[in-house]
């Protein structure tokens, strides 16, 4: 009889429901629900339907009953940052604000003036971002929001309460928020006592394999089974890191709408050159720190296909970029890619190349991102004082042939690809090392002996 695991995967964009379980040593993934989910503006606020959400996770679940696949554990994973305030009575406080909601102007000048971002960077390891959990919550506290709160759930251990009743802060997405000491890996007392945040609202951190609970009576009536909700690493990134087979001589690339470039260490790396790099230090499973840095990614082709109205595919776009001989580059992460209404002509301006033929707006796109991979590597090495000689890219910018090459070509590292649905395979990694009690070493055998990982050319 096959024990399955359930991965509730959850973007900003949509979600996924699949199930995993061994078969001859190695992982066989199944699909069988995918749901959209997309910001609101709610009266000029850009708020999270989570409502909705939770109808989506529970429809999901009544799937893997209608096929008779009944998951033995459970757990979901989502972007980070964002949260849900409860009431005295655990009932949600609203609206549940998106990170891309401009509300934090104010409030991260409030917080740069009670402790600077040395400081908070030398406690937490985390780069300043305006999204950043610490900023919202001041501005919840600036609103008058806040003081009703008395439980705070990141969006994954949300839904997971919603599920079970029981409450419980994940480690991997707690660290997101800026609010987590990296080197005791708990909330950091003397920042929420400096920034007057009620430490009454957050509960101790867990770990990735922590059992949240069973569903609860109305669930299980509702859904026809019961079923163990686990945490696996919440945040989306170290679920994606968990399934990448590295090791202390290689880096990993999680290749979508962001290139999010790092290495795995033991400790975090808390020093001013890392601070002014701009790298973050998450928190990852077995307590592992993802030492990286955000580069605009897939996002830049998205928004360039999106203005030619989808008259060519990626691989089309690729084709054409690599047929071209220009060079000159662009700074990925520029603010004017951010958001532009015409990424094709905000590149051409970046330029001052009003008249750039497409194919070499595109190559210019592909030779940045390799070169933008190449300084991250040489930063890494210089910080975190290693040797990298290879580097795994994951998700699902990977099937891009045309940037894995350029990548090789710029870094003079081997780039090995083949590992696609990365986030929602560390999901299921961290419910088989619950189950099977195996440690994350001999997990990722079971991804080396499932996936055909090879070196690009």
């Amino acid at each position: 009889m096959k024990t399955y695991y359930l991965a509730i995967d959850i973007g900003a964009s949509s979600g996924r429901h699949i199930l995993g379980h061994i078969e001859n040593g190695k992982l066989c993934l199944e699909e069988i629900y995918r749901f959209d989910n997309n910001i609101k503006n709610e009266n000029g606020t850009l708020v999270w339907d989570i409502e909705s959400l939770f109808s989506e996770v529970k429809a999901g679940l009544k799937k893997c009953a209608e096929i008779g696949k009944i998951p033995k554990t459970i757990a979901i994973d989502t972007w980070g940052v964002d949260y849900v305030l409860l009431d005295e009575n655990k009932k949600e406080i609203l609206p549940a604000v998106s990170y891309r909601d401009g509300r934090t102007e104010k409030s991260m000048k409030a917080v740069g003036e009670i402790i600077s971002q040395k400081e908070l960077y030398s406690r937490t390891g985390i780069q300043k971002q305006s999204f950043n959990t610490i900023y919202q919550l001041y501005s919840d506290k600036l609103s008058g929001k806040l003081d009703k709160a008395r439980h705070f759930l990141m969006m994954p251990e949300y839904l997971s309460f919603k599920l079970t009743g029981q409450i419980r802060n994940e480690y991997t997405n707690a660290t997101t928020a800026n609010l987590v000491n990296a080197e005791s890996k708990r909330w950091d007392k003397y920042i929420l006592d400096k920034l007057d945040l009620p430490e009454g609202i957050f509960c101790e951190l867990s770990l990735p394999g922590t059992v949240v609970g069973n569903f609860t009576d109305e669930v299980k009536a509702e859904i026809g089974f019961d079923s163990t909700v686990i945490l696996c690493p919440s945040h989306d990134t170290a679920s994606a890191v968990a399934a990448c087979p590295v090791d202390g001589e290689s880096v990993y690339i999680s290749s979508g709408t962001w290139s999010l470039i790092g290495t795995e260490n033991p400790v975090p790396v808390l020093t001013e050159k890392a601070l002014e790099a701009n790298f973050t230090n998450e928190g990852g499973i077995e307590y592992r720190f993802r030492f990286l840095k955000n580069i605009m990614g897939m996002w830049l082709f998205q928004n360039i296909r999106r203005n030619i109205n989808k008259e060519l595919t990626y691989d089309e776009m690729m084709n054409l970029a690599a047929g071209s001989t220009f060079t000159e580059k662009i700074n990925p992460n520029a603010p004017e890619f951010v958001a532009p209404e015409n990424m094709i002509e905000a590149i051409r301006n970046y330029l001052g190349k009003p008249d750039l033929p497409l194919a070499d707006v595109l190559s210019s796109v592909y030779h940045s991102l390799a070169d933008s991979y190449r300084k991250a590597v040489e930063e890494i090495e210089t910080i975190s004082g290693k040797e990298i000689k290879s580097i795994h890219i994951v998700g699902g910018g990977s099937k891009d042939k045309y940037l894995n090459k350029l990548t090789a070509e710029y870094t003079g590292k081997k780039v090995y690809t083949g590992l696609m649905e990365a986030t929602a395979t560390g999901n299921i990694l961290s419910q088989i090392m619950y189950d099977k009690k195996i440690s994350l070493t001999e997990a990722r055998e079971i991804i080396k002996a499932t996936f055909d990982i090879k070196e690009a050319n």
